[in-house]
């Protein structure tokens, strides 16, 4: 059975992951690393926003950031943020009703 601190870290994960443009930089990052300007242009938010969703990220070990050179590069931590995700997605595509075509 699983601890109630446990249970806290998975919430703190999908309060996380439960913005848009949070969702929209850890995809851009499961598909490759990138620094700020190149998730800004991946994304469409504003630099400011970009850098404040990364610190939270970072801060929940969702993302890692490594220096090459000046320039300061993202990528997810592991790939399980990625299949949270892509779970979520497909799971959303499952559960969406049909139109129905009877007549």
């Amino acid at each position: 059975m699983t601890d109630d601190e446990q249970l806290e870290q998975v919430a703190e994960l999908f309060k996380a992951l439960g913005a848009v443009s949070r969702l929209r930089i850890l995809t851009a990052l499961s598909a490759k690393e990138g620094s700020v300007g190149t998730l800004v242009a991946t994304t469409g938010l504003s630099q400011p926003l970009v850098s404040q969703h990364l610190r939270l990220l970072r801060s929940m070990n969702l993302v890692t950031v490594s220096r090459s050179g000046r320039e300061a590069v993202y990528a997810l931590t592991d790939e399980h943020v990625a299949h949270v995700i892509e779970d979520a997605i497909a799971h959303t595509v499952e559960a969406s009703p049909t139109p129905s075509h009877s007549h």
